[in-house]
């Protein structure tokens, strides 16, 4: 094991950082993911395992949460007011358990896709035991734990204005990294960032596509920034909706222009994928005559922008040949890559996996996926993937009919992570390789499952809203 003072210096930043916006150590959290290639150790011992920046964080806000006084009382109350956490503490028990079984009891049986011994290439071989079980299993524990110590937190105090501060902080420094990325690129000094990369991966940082420079950000390469760019583009813009930040409207745009010129397929994908139902809805709202500015602000950014690009192609049909050109690298011909190929048939192998275990799965961590279900599917098997989902409506649903309503903050908060959960989701199902979520989906589950229980423990019961009415009546 070996010490990164580079990694050490970025989390002191970090905690400063964590400190100016006012969020605490679920701000140092969530400035973290920012630092997607950036690690503060290096376990040899483990395949040269570099946990990320984030990790340290994430494990100092458990031990914070684990050591209050009344934590198991806490933790009782949260249980009682919001069941679906016992899914959770199933769905962790079950990940440990298929990661240490799974492979060796189907070894050999099926084809799987792991790391190149001594390099970063995905070699195809039969499913055993490797050091992706222990890591990527030690990753989903932590997650899960992540959510729970949020969920005491949020569950026990009022803390909206300090977690919507901890998310746009990581807008913030996530849009900065992007920024910094791509000024020193046209500058002609290449990747300015590489410093800070530390961890044990492949970087795919300074490279173009069809004359146009790749925007990676904090992230060894440009899908991964494309993917967490999706989500705090989304949470940005449904916190917009809903507050009127200006500020929330500046790192939007600012960042939907570096997806924009990102050269990611996983950016224009998802930026399509998503953007129907936005503009459906907005188009919906204005018909029916219950539009609101921001409705409106979207649709004439969209003729604005459709405009600027009809105008361009009527003065010189040669102005946007090489934007088509990336385009028709990116995603139109991207599934006749080589890359696209070989995703595809990692998909393929794994599904097969799926069926060959009779929908057991293989284990969390045992292969790689392209796409986060057939991820789930594979390693975590029919029983896992339907826990997932179950989790995942916790968080993307409306909570039911029978949920409390929630007050004006918690709801405009709750909306606006639904909106990033959702995107992370989409830009995951495109490339995802492993049944881990992410850390922002555990730190969202704990956040909305924590502010739901605590309207329904806060709002009064039907006996006592029905004897308010005939008093109100009297």
């Amino acid at each position: 094991m070996s010490l990164s003072v580079v990694g050490l210096l970025v989390c002191v930043v970090i905690a400063l950082a964590a400190r100016a916006f006012g969020g605490g150590l679920v701000a140092g959290l969530m400035i973290s993911l920012a630092f997607g290639s950036t690690a503060l150790l290096l376990f040899g011992s483990l395949g040269g395992s570099s946990p990320l920046v984030f990790t340290v964080f994430a494990a100092a806000l458990v031990l914070a949460v684990a050591g209050r006084r009344k934590i198991w009382r806490e933790l009782g109350a949260l249980f009682a007011s919001a069941p679906v956490m016992w899914l959770l503490l199933f769905l962790m028990a079950y990940a440990v358990a298929g990661a240490v079984l799974f492979p060796r009891l189907f070894a050999g049986k099926v084809i799987v896709f792991v790391r190149q011994t001594g390099g970063n290439g995905i070699v195809e071989s039969g499913l055993a035991p490797v050091s992706g079980n222990i890591t990527q299993a030690g990753y989903f524990l932590l997650g899960g734990s992540v959510a729970l110590a949020i969920a005491v937190l949020v569950f026990h105090a009022d803390r909206v204005d300090q977690v919507r501060r901890a998310f746009l902080a990581w807008c913030a420094v996530h849009t900065g990294m992007g920024v910094l990325d791509l000024a020193g690129k046209l500058a002609g000094f290449g990747d300015v960032l590489l410093p800070i990369r530390t961890a044990n991966y492949a970087l795919l940082t300074d490279i173009s596509e069809a004359s146009f420079a790749r925007i990676v950000g904090g992230y060894p390469e440009a899908s991964g920034f494309a993917g967490m760019s999706l989500a705090a583009v989304a949470f940005l813009f449904a916190d917009w909706r809903r507050t009127g930040s200006r500020f929330a409207l500046v790192l939007m745009l600012t960042l939907l222009a570096l997806l924009l010129m990102s050269t990611s397929s996983t950016a224009y994908v998802g930026l399509a994928i998503l953007g129907v139902p936005i503009l459906m809805s907005a188009t919906g709202a204005l018909l029916s005559g219950r539009g609101a500015r921001s409705d409106v602000a979207v649709l004439a950014s969209v003729m604005v922008m459709g405009a600027v690009l009809l105008s361009s192609v009527i003065a010189d049909s040669r102005y946007l040949a090489s934007f088509l050109n990336l385009l028709d690298a990116t995603v139109v011909n991207k599934s006749q890559s080589i890359s696209g190929q070989e995703r595809l048939y990692w998909n393929i192998k794994s599904f097969e996996a799926f069926v060959d275990t009779s929908f057991l799965g293989i284990g969390i961590g045992s292969s790689r996926a392209s796409s986060w279900p057939v991820a789930v599917l594979s390693q975590l098997g029919l029983v896992g993937a339907i826990f997932m989902a179950l989790l995942t409506a916790a968080i993307v649903g409306s909570g039911g009919r029978r949920s409390p309503p929630l007050d004006r903050d918690a709801a405009a908060l709750t909306s606006s992570i639904r909106a990033a959960v959702v995107a992370a989701l989409v830009s995951a199902s495109l490339t995802g390789g492993s049944a881990d979520p992410g850390m922002l989906f555990f730190v969202s589950l704990g956040i909305v499952v924590a502010l739901r229980a605590r309207a329904s423990v806060r709002a009064p019961s039907p006996i006592g809203r029905r004897e308010a009415a005939v008093a109100a009546g009297a």
